[in-house]
């Protein structure tokens, strides 16, 4: 913990870290509140996968011509963003990609380290072979978008990780909780994920899935603490602030 605490007082001017992508949109009679929610998953997805980059200007105008909405739904998906930390929203600047302080990096990733050495301890006890072959076939997926340089799937993948390890364990504020703190650790990122990085990720993926199978609890606590290390570590900068309309409605 203290290593990992020490290594974010130089980050510069900040570092990139993995993450989940947006939960799917629950069901809703309302128009307004589907579109409002459609708008939130889209720039969430969009910060996760590193198209938009913190301090990215988000023109309520721009957004609302984008998604054929009014400027009330736009402010309304704004303002969730900025309650769960993802947007700051000023008088004089209007909306943006929020811009975490290197203090709050170091507080989320503090309490990342927490948890989720705390969720592979307990899945350890309790992981079945079916949860073990499910971790499996998406480490298979992880292996495949890496080789095929597909970056934002990767970084999806990667991320979707460790919230399905939360998952496993059949705790749903556990998992929403975690959820959210990966999207707010993508803030951090500058920088998109170098190759090499992300078979460095996928590799302790590996050995973490490894120590479950093993119900060797110890070990995946500790590979965990390693791995969540390394993430800080690896990454680096990319200061590219892409085009709003291509960043949320990327081509298929």
């Amino acid at each position: 913990m203290a290593r990992a605490a020490a290594k974010l007082q130089v980050i510069r001017p900040a570092e990139a870290v993995e993450r989940p992508r947006a939960r799917p949109a629950r069901a809703s009679a309302d128009p307004e509140q589907s579109s409002t929610t459609r708008i939130v998953e889209s720039i969430t997805t969009a910060i996760v996968e590193r198209r938009l980059m913190p301090g990215t200007k988000l023109a309520e105008q721009k957004i609302a011509d984008i998604f054929k909405v009014s400027r009330t739904i736009v402010r309304q998906a704004l303002n969730r963003l900025s309650r769960d930390k993802l947007v700051t929203l000023e008088p004089a600047r209007g909306a943006r990609v929020a811009e975490p302080s290197v203090e709050e990096a170091r507080q989320v990733f503090e309490v990342r380290h927490m948890l989720e050495s705390a969720v592979v301890r307990r899945l350890a006890a309790s992981i079945t072979p079916e949860q073990v072959a499910r971790l499996r076939a998406h480490l298979a997926d992880e292996q495949a978008s890496v080789q095929r340089v597909d970056v934002s799937g990767r970084t999806r993948l990667l991320a979707d990780f460790h919230e399905v390890l939360a998952q496993m364990l059949g705790n749903d504020t556990l998992a929403e909780m975690l959820g959210e703190l990966l999207s707010r650790c993508s803030l951090i990122a500058l920088m998109y994920q170098s190759s090499h990085s992300a078979e460095h990720s996928y590799a302790e993926h590996v050995a973490i899935v490894d120590a479950l199978e093993k119900r060797d609890a110890r070990a995946a606590a500790r590979l965990m603490e390693d791995h969540l290390e390394h993430v800080e570590a690896n990454l680096k900068l990319d200061p590219r602030v892409p085009d709003l309309e291509a960043a949320l409605l990327p081509k298929d």
